[in-house]
């Protein structure tokens, strides 16, 4: 839990309370603030099994999970590779592409490349984000020409490379994924302009909505590319996958969380208690994938 991203402050609040859940079942749990001694903390612990409570980098993008390979210990969450290609915003649109998953379209802007739209396939408004952070952190919606390059800025203070996408207007909603299966779905009414780092973590920062307020082929649909989005690019276990659903009932693909939040505020215990899964049971079956994986 902690570690050294900009994510750092909602990955202890994860943490305290899977610990807590784990405890309160009879684990023997310890928990570790992640810096760059953890191999050391790890083997000075006598750590079994590793529950990743990180969000970010360092934690969800596949760098602990290699160090908890080198070291034999199962984890929770996906492997290496899918955490990689999952924080990576540019190479998981390319792989949900290729298994037929709609995405918005979009162009990559290195840090140092001015940007004006002239030569994309779209206009304004935008959304211009890091290629590799998670919590909306750095994202801007850009609705004229003169707030591009401040969010462009903006974006590049977090990553050397920034998405700009068009903007699609619809439904935010996130499905649930656990064992590898869709559980159900939520649908976010956000206070401010859109999901951002505030209304994710704030209580009373967005409306929650279960079941989300679509047609049940809808619903069917938002579940079965929630499910794809996970497999294709190769994740296990558990994921939350966020979606832009638009009128016409085109599920758009924004992201997969392979290591989402588990705060009081968060999408996924939400999900699961709909689904008849408490917050005990749904951190005991996280902590079981790692026992499969390992």
């Amino acid at each position: 839990m902690g570690g050294l991203s900009a994510e750092r402050e909602v990955s202890l609040r994860s943490g305290a309370a899977m610990a807590g859940a784990l405890r309160r079942v009879g684990y023997r749990t310890v928990e570790i603030d992640v810096n760059r001694n953890l191999p050391e903390i790890l083997a000075r612990e006598g750590v079994e099994v590793a529950v990743n409570a990180l969000h970010g980098r360092f934690g969800e993008d596949g760098a602990v999970q290699g160090v908890l390979e080198l070291l034999g210990i199962p984890y929770t969450g996906s492997g290496v590779m899918a955490s990689a290609l999952a924080m990576n915003k540019i190479y998981a649109r390319q792989l949900f592409a290729a298994a037929g998953l709609a995405v918005a379209r979009a162009i990559v802007v290195p840090r140092g490349v001015s940007c004006t739209l002239a030569d994309a396939p779209f206009t304004f408004p935008v959304v211009v984000k890091p290629s590799q952070e998670g919590s909306s952190v750095g994202i801007t919606i850009v609705r004229s020409p003169e707030q591009l390059a401040p969010a462009l800025e903006l974006a590049h203070c977090h990553d050397c490379e920034a998405l700009v996408e068009e903007f699609i207007s619809g439904r935010e909603i996130q499905v649930g994924i656990l064992d590898d299966e869709a559980i159900g779905a939520i649908e976010i009414v956000p206070k401010n302009e859109f999901y951002d780092f505030e209304a994710k973590y704030t209580v009373g920062g967005a409306e929650h909505i279960i079941p989300p307020r679509i047609d049940d082929l809808t619903l069917e649909r938002v579940l079965a590319t929630g499910k794809k989005a996970h497999l294709a690019l190769g994740c296990t276990g558990y994921s939350r996958v966020d979606l832009l659903v638009h009128d016409s009932g085109l599920c758009y693909v924004l992201e997969v969380n392979t290591l989402p939040g588990m705060t009081a505020t968060s999408l996924l215990p939400e999900i699961a208690q709909a689904a008849g899964i408490d917050f005990e049971d749904l951190v005991e079956r996280i902590l079981a994938t790692a026992m499969r994986q390992g």
